[in-house]
């Protein structure tokens, strides 16, 4: 799938330029629940974009605002929403199947501090207003395992570059992935940034608050290391 002309929204500014997506949209399978969920929930519980790219406005009485990239099918998406009522979340995830489920959680469990939004998350962050966001949260990002597609991975110097900007003084970028590769790839480009930090200088250990989900207990039953990676913006001397 090639790179087409996007619209990139910096506040009022709009910008046109040719980039290669990290994700390909499929015909996606969706149950009747699934349908019904993203018909009749979407409205009340989600974003379109573009929004008013401050999330204050979005979240007016939380203390911290974070925004998940990819949130799959959801589950650690509404477990820690729930966790952190005083926070603000945003998830971000381009695949529809997952929407209903989230949809429906966020609904029974009447959950006032969670947004879902259905577009790509790349566009989305470069609309947010300069440190704005007190947390990235991407959790088993697409790997694109064959090399020739490694230009697809999300987490590259552009995009990593976008989600500091948009960062408070003080917040963190936390990723978490299932494949080595992608992982050392992902700490060697962070750690060319001189405004963000590694307060663990490695990989993270002892984030207990992060859900254990399905797909990575997939992961470790194949034998795969769960790498985090967490780093912090240097607040402002």
């Amino acid at each position: 799938m090639r790179g087409s002309d996007i619209f990139v929204y910096y506040g009022c500014m709009e910008v046109r330029h040719r980039r290669v997506r990290s994700f390909v949209l499929r015909t996606a399978r969706m149950s009747q629940s699934q349908r019904t969920a993203l018909d009749e929930l979407y409205p009340i519980h989600g974003l379109k974009f573009p929004f008013e790219c401050d999330l204050a406005q979005v979240f007016p009485h939380s203390v911290y605002r974070v925004v998940e990239i990819g949130f799959g099918n959801g589950e650690a998406t509404v477990e820690i929403a729930q966790a952190h009522p005083e926070t603000g979340f945003l998830g971000i995830e381009v695949h529809t199947p997952g929407f209903g489920q989230v949809l429906r959680e966020i609904h029974s469990r009447d959950l006032k501090n969670l947004k879902v939004l259905r577009h790509d998350a790349v566009e989305v962050v470069a609309a947010f207003e300069p440190s704005s966001i007190d947390g990235f949260h991407i959790f088993f990002p697409d790997p694109w395992q064959k090399k020739r597609h490694h230009k697809r991975r999300l987490l590259q110097t552009a995009f990593l570059e976008q989600l500091i900007r948009a960062l408070k003084p003080g917040g963190y970028l936390y990723i978490a992935t299932d494949w080595e590769e992608y992982a050392y790839e992902i700490l060697e480009t962070l750690n060319q940034f001189s405004a963000i930090s590694n307060p663990y200088k490695g990989w993270a250990a002892g984030l207990t608050w992060r859900p254990r989900t399905k797909f990575e207990k997939r992961g470790r039953e194949e034998n795969r290391p769960i790498r985090e990676i967490f780093f912090e913006k240097r607040t402002l001397e």
